[in-house]
């Protein structure tokens, strides 16, 4: 896990808050100097360009993922609760930092560059991780349907969650993501509950 300085963090989450309300296009050094406030040359004095910024974010997004799914997936809790906090825990992070919604599901910036791409699949990777082992604990205690695999379990619960973070930002963020996540979740277990015989 890197250590970000507090100016670094800040420049990374107002990188976010550029590539989220107006795309990866947007986002310049002058862009990015104009929200923080500062100079150019002051931003260099902390990054070397553009594409270090997001590298870094990347990375600050992919640890800190790892970091809070790994405190409660290390708990005694339930499999099927620990599956839910997945998506609940992800949720309340877009709350307090909305500004990383365009950034977290990070398709937008592929091809920026080799480095970008691999931090994308950090992200990836990293999602994964907690995700699959979650939902493949589920199916051995039979809380979730069998007849799916845990890759295609995956799909149906990440795609529909996706769904909601785009509709929440296309919205400029008007509607309450919680609330609405929950009756998401709730729904969506519906789906993947065992199939009765």
């Amino acid at each position: 896990m890197t250590n970000y300085s507090g100016r670094q963090i800040e420049i990374i989450q107002a990188a976010g808050k550029i590539i989220t309300q107006t795309g990866i296009s947007s986002l310049t050094t002058k862009s990015l100097s104009k929200e923080m406030k500062f100079s150019e040359s002051a931003l260099y004095r902390h990054f070397s360009g553009k594409n270090e910024i997001i590298k870094a974010m990347l990375g600050y997004l992919a640890d800190d993922m790892d970091a809070r799914f790994s405190s409660f997936q290390s708990s005694e809790t339930a499999p099927l609760e620990k599956l839910k906090f997945i998506f609940t825990n992800q949720l309340d992070f877009f709350v307090q930092k909305p500004f990383f919604v365009g950034v977290i599901f990070p398709e937008n910036l592929l091809e920026e560059s080799n480095d970008i791409n691999k931090g994308i699949k950090k992200i990836m990777v990293t999602r994964k991780k907690h995700l699959i082992p979650t939902i493949a604990q589920c199916q051995n205690e039979k809380l979730i349907r069998t007849d799916l695999t845990e890759e295609e379990i995956s799909h149906i619960l990440m795609g529909s969650f996706r769904l909601l973070t785009l509709k929440w930002r296309l919205s400029g963020f008007e509607f309450d993501i919680t609330k609405k996540g929950e009756k998401l979740l709730s729904n969506l277990f519906k789906i993947i509950k065992p199939c009765e015989i």
